[in-house]
């Protein structure tokens, strides 16, 4: 921890600034002048950070991401100095709002959803814990997009977060890396009898690093996240101009966008370019890294590494590894893959087929054929392994193969290679085992662990919620805060009346901080008695944004057609980003917005009910939500969702959580118990029993209920007789409502209602509340990181 007082900080702002007075920049100047401020500690710290890793000689983990969503770091990492309320007094005395200040810095685009949160929270916990670990991605240019909503319509514009220059990034050209695609790759025999390969033709990228420091918290430690930036290669002297500036552009969208739209085929070729180039990367600085020990040799770089592959964006780099270790060091097969099948750990994210990566084979031969024909032999061996050792899989090689149907299997790739395979909630990881990967599971019982996610308690609680926060270690002590578990020691208070009041004012005053941004960016009054019923996440139809608003417009009719109704007033907040190619999820936005908009000005429902869309969710607007929320809605169709992380900092906040057994809730519904969350809807085998029975008949539900009916009638001919949504009406009665939204429809709204009641005893709701905060350090990544640093990765907290 940093000491310094106040008038020092001052000072130290004053020493570098250009002018006295506050004139129009002056937010952005004194914002890059605390950067400055902060890098002076890190920059030092960092340098002895890896001094003390190169001197102790540790194992270090490379986990290699395609998304890394740390928002913003200014406020984070004065937290972690010790320094922010310091800066805060600092800044009030100078004359600027502290807040205006940290909003000055742009979200880094660097992700996306829950995937690059938790890839973000890791590094946090790591660096926090003392685990040596270097992030491995992609310095995009732009992020996904910047949403805004126009006409009650999702626009995409370009995320341009670079625009102003990054303070936390230092470029480091001279550790730059040739990435080679195309071409032709040969398999000739050299005079030894080995085989070695010979390319020709092939375009040159060079991937120059920027590094960004992630601050473990009052350790002054400092760990790596590595993002590779493409640019040309300048010894083009045979190309004319116009070739030239054509190869410039090429080159620059490979680190251009995330995720550039698949939905042509010049698009996928992108997302597999941004994937080899990668892996491709961060293996050669890995090696380069390892080799500096000239003692070291290939054969023992499991004891010195290993690498954590983050769902199956970075598979290539198990091919690519053996490039490297066969035509680059002479290594034979058998030799290489020993290495490389004890290097490779793998986190799946996903248990939706459609969701699993694929590539067709035709494109994998274009763009890395070297990598094809090692993924050849992969799957060569691995089949004939099948069907010798497992003659009872042989009608299965298709489903198991990593080349299978055309398309190269990302997924199985990393099963076979990987020597650890991982989900990321207990639900996830029995369904991997027992249904989706029960095949691979019988081949390879020892591979395969849970390790349940977890959420980084210091920004999502003691940053983003200094009352609660506060709170906390008025009653517990700060020990909490770097040992999260304490947080247990709270329910001792769960029947204290005094306390629960606090907790509850708490609540109302950052309640009262959302309804002004609400009003401030979207004109919407809302009451800040009201229940906040939160559901912010991707915007996908699993997660069945559909079932919320469908509530919605029950909701409304039963007001409508009963004006005096006892009903707790309710504003429903939603934040989400689809697609730019999902159709049908832009158009659950466009009525979401639809209804916001009737809900909102009508007169005669007195304000009952509200109905809020914020736009362009990212982390910092996560930040301001989620101290606010009274419910968390998590009612993804049981199975879908792999975990979860919303669900853990809202519990963590506060909120009671409205959910499906799905994911991480069942590990959080068995810590809290039932009766402290609203569970509703089918089970995950009720789930697949229906698949595989084929029994359940969406048309019987939209007979036999008018509630559906009404609400189907209306996306059809209009809502209020505005505008229709027939996209979705036959989306849910032509493809027998696949995500099972009508059928869990009726045990939905009795869970609503459930709320309702009970949020009207707010010593009984808070006490609920209390129950959660106690149990939500459970799912700290600490915790999470433990595990892997134990179990998964062998490595060690450093001294």
């Amino acid at each position: 921890m940093k000491s310094i007082s106040v008038q020092q900080f001052i000072d130290k702002i004053e020493e570098k600034r250009d002018v006295k007075e506050v004139h129009e920049n002056g937010y952005q100047e004194i914002y890059y002048i605390i950067c400055s401020i902060l890098n002076e500690y890190i920059h030092s710290d960092w340098q002895q950070t890896d001094a003390s890793i190169r001197s102790q000689n540790t194992k270090k983990v490379y986990y290699l991401s395609m998304e890394f969503l740390i928002g913003s770091l200014l406020k984070n990492n004065l937290l972690h100095y010790n320094l922010l309320s310091i800066c805060n007094e600092a800044l009030a005395e100078l004359g600027f709002d502290p807040e205006k200040i940290y909003e000055v810095e742009h979200d880094p685009g660097l992700g996306n959803g829950g995937l690059g949160r938790l890839a973000a929270c890791f590094l946090d916990s790591m660096a926090s814990l003392n685990y040596p670990g270097i992030g491995c991605g992609i310095r995009y240019r732009y992020g996904l997009f910047e949403q805004k909503i126009i006409n009650g319509y999702q626009t995409e514009y370009p995320d341009d977060w670079l625009k102003q220059s990054y303070p936390w990034e230092i470029r480091k050209e001279d550790e730059a890396m040739i990435i080679e695609y195309g071409g032709e790759a040969i398999l000739v025999e050299t005079d030894t009898g080995n085989l070695t390969c010979e390319y020709t033709g092939t375009e040159k990228v060079m991937a120059v690093p920027y590094d960004v420091p992630i601050v473990g918290f009052g350790n002054q430690f400092i760990n790596t996240l590595r993002l590779w930036s493409a640019e040309p290669v300048n010894d083009r002297q045979n190309h004319d101009y116009y070739n030239q500036l054509e190869y410039e552009k090429n080159v620059e969208q490979i680190s251009g966008y995330l995720y550039p739209d698949d939905s042509s085929i010049s698009g996928k070729k992108l997302r597999l370019k941004q994937q080899y180039f990668l892996v491709s990367a961060s293996l050669k600085k890995i090696l380069d890294d390892y080799l500096l020990d000239k003692t070291a040799t290939l054969k023992q770089l499991d004891k010195k590494v290993v690498i954590q592959i983050n769902d199956t964006h970075p598979s290539l780099a198990i091919p690519e590894l053996m490039r490297i270790l066969m035509d680059e060091k002479q290594l034979k097969w058998d030799e290489a893959w020993g290495i490389v099948t004890n290097l490779f750990a793998y986190t799946n994210h996903t248990i939706m087929s459609e969701a699993l990566e694929t590539w067709p084979i035709d494109m994998v031969k274009e763009i890395v054929p070297r990598l094809y024909l090692i993924i050849e032999e992969i799957n060569e061996r691995f089949c004939q392994r099948i069907w010798f050792d497992y003659p009872e899989l042989r009608n299965k090689i298709p489903e198991l193969a990593v080349i299978a149907y055309d398309h190269v299997h990302m997924a199985r790739l990393a099963i076979v290679a990987s020597f650890r395979i991982n989900g990321v909630a207990k639900l996830h990881t029995e369904i991997l085992k027992t249904k989706e990967m029960k095949d691979f599971y019988k081949i390879f019982p020892q591979k395969f662990q849970n390790k349940t996610n977890g959420i980084s308690h210091r920004r999502w609680l003691l940053m983003v919620n200094p009352r609660l926060a506060n709170f906390i270690s008025s009653v517990i002590s700060p020990v909490w805060i770097e040992q999260p578990n304490e947080l247990n020691q709270m329910i001792r208070y769960v029947n204290d009346k005094g306390l629960l009041e606090e907790l509850a004012a708490i609540k109302l005053a950052n309640k009262q901080e959302l309804a002004h941004y609400i009003y401030k960016n979207t004109g919407v009054l809302v009451d800040d008695r009201s229940i906040f019923d939160v559901q912010i996440k991707r915007l996908h139809e699993y997660k069945r944004q559909l079932l919320n608003v469908f509530h919605i417009i029950y909701l409304y009719q039963r007001i409508k057609e009963n004006p005096n109704l006892n009903l707790m007033p309710r504003t429903f907040i939603f934040a989400a980003k689809a697609a730019p190619s999902y159709h049908l999820a832009k158009e659950i936005i466009k009525l979401i917005n639809t209804v916001a908009d009737i809900v909102n000005h009508d007169p005669e429902i007195d304000n009952k009910i509200k109905v809020v869309f914020l736009e362009n969710y990212n982390v910092s607007l996560a930040e301001k939500i989620i101290p606010a929320a009274d419910v968390s809605e998590q009612i993804s169709t049981a199975s879908k969702e792999a975990s979860g992380t919303g669900n853990m900092k809202m519990m963590m906040n506060s909120a009671l959580t409205i959910g499906t057994l799905d994911g991480a809730n069942i590990e959080i519904e068995q810590l809290v118990g039932k009766h402290n969350m609203f569970i509703f809807g089918l089970r995950s085998e009720q789930v697949y029993q229906h698949y595989q029975m084929g029994d359940y008949h969406v048309n019987e539900i939209y007979q036999t209920d008018p509630r559906i009916q009404s609400i189907l009638r209306q996306l059809h001919d209009g809502i209020n007789g505005q505008t229709t949504f027939k996209d979705i009406y036959f989306q849910l009665l032509q493809t027998n409502d696949p995500y099972f939204i009508l059928k869990d429809f009726d045990s939905y709204v009795e869970a609503q209602n459930l709320i309702d009641l009970t949020y009207r005893d707010p010593i009984k709701w808070h006490s609920k509340c209390l129950v959660n905060i106690a149990h939500s350090g459970k799912f700290s990544s600490d915790r999470t990181i433990h595990e892997y640093a134990s179990a998964i990765w062998n490595i060690k907290q450093l001294k």
